[in-house]
């Protein structure tokens, strides 16, 4: 049914839409926090998917191989959405949502096995999943409060996890293809091998994201190697990257990147502009539980 949803007769956006709201059971806000855009907008691709689905009624049989394959971009999207809205969830009462985490990587699993999916794009994938997976239980205190990265405790990251993903990655490297996900299952293993957060290699982070970047171009990617350069370099280092990119409107509306800016202010020393950001982040950010942990890394900026 992912396949069916991803039917190059419908425009990409409206791909997505489809797949989250019928297939994943997502509301529409939730999608509309997944990919930065208006819930007005979620509706509008919605019925564009909706009304060319009355069009040409899907061919529900099991498509040729050629077919699948030209539809694994946007199968992969959808995946790696679903794995995200469990990994820090949008739902006002769960911060994470471990059985969505788990019925990503289960999807995605049987899409390896699959002569459509068995290339490198969807094992790094799995490889990201895998890592990510590892360290959820350490990302919430004994209250529920979200833990920053810094506060975790690692000795109770699954290690069968991180094996699993390591192998999936390793896995991944056969072949000339480098995608997305190959970058940020690199980013996510640099993150799990550390043997401390103070230890974490961030240069390689940077030049992974820099590397992302080139593959997938996004003001996200450039942001978040703001963060991971402010780590090796310092933040002034860091804001100057941020300062030299104008940010789309997506983007600036967004908590992120309020909260980023808020954290790498306060951390230079403006605490006048960290203030600002931080009650901007505050204001737009999606549930409580993320609240909180804004508040608490943003606390200097009080």
């Amino acid at each position: 049914m992912l396949f069916v949803c991803c039917d190059e007769t419908i425009p990409r956006e409206s791909q997505l839409v489809l797949a989250l709201k019928t297939l994943c059971g997502f509301s529409t806000a939730e999608i509309a926090l997944r990919l930065f855009t208006s819930g007005a907008n979620v509706y509008k691709r919605l019925a564009r998917a909706r009304d060319r689905l009355r069009e040409v009624p899907p061919d529900v049989e099991t498509p040729p191989l050629d077919t699948l394959r030209s539809r694994l971009s946007s199968v992969h999207a959808v995946l790696y959405l679903l794995f995200n809205e469990g990994y820090l969830s949008a739902h006002a009462e769960q911060a994470i949502r471990r059985e969505l985490c788990d019925e990503a990587i289960r999807l995605a699993t049987l899409l390896a096995e699959h002569p459509a999916g068995a290339v490198p794009e969807t094992f790094a994938l799995l490889a990201l999943m895998h890592l990510h997976a590892a360290r959820l239980g350490a990302r919430c205190d004994g209250t529920g409060g979200l833990l920053l990265l810094e506060e975790q405790d690692r000795s109770v990251w699954d290690r069968e996890r991180m094996r699993l993903g390591a192998a999936w990655l390793e896995r991944s490297a056969h072949g000339e293809v480098f995608s997305r996900f190959h970058a940020e299952a690199g980013i996510a293993a640099e993150h799990c091998f550390a043997p401390s957060f103070a230890a974490t290699r961030w240069k390689e982070i940077s030049d992974l994201y820099a590397m992302l970047e080139r593959i997938d171009p996004s003001p996200l990617h450039i942001m978040n190697r703001a963060v991971a350069v402010a780590e090796w370099q310092g933040p002034k280092t860091g804001l100057a990257l941020l300062q030299a990119l104008t940010p789309p409107a997506w983007l600036a509306g967004s908590y992120l990147w309020d909260a980023v800016l808020g954290d790498l202010h306060r951390r230079a020393g403006n605490l006048v502009m960290a203030q600002q950001h931080k009650e901007r982040a505050l204001a737009s950010a999606p549930t409580e539980a993320v609240r909180d942990l804004l508040r608490r890394r943003l606390a200097a900026a009080a």
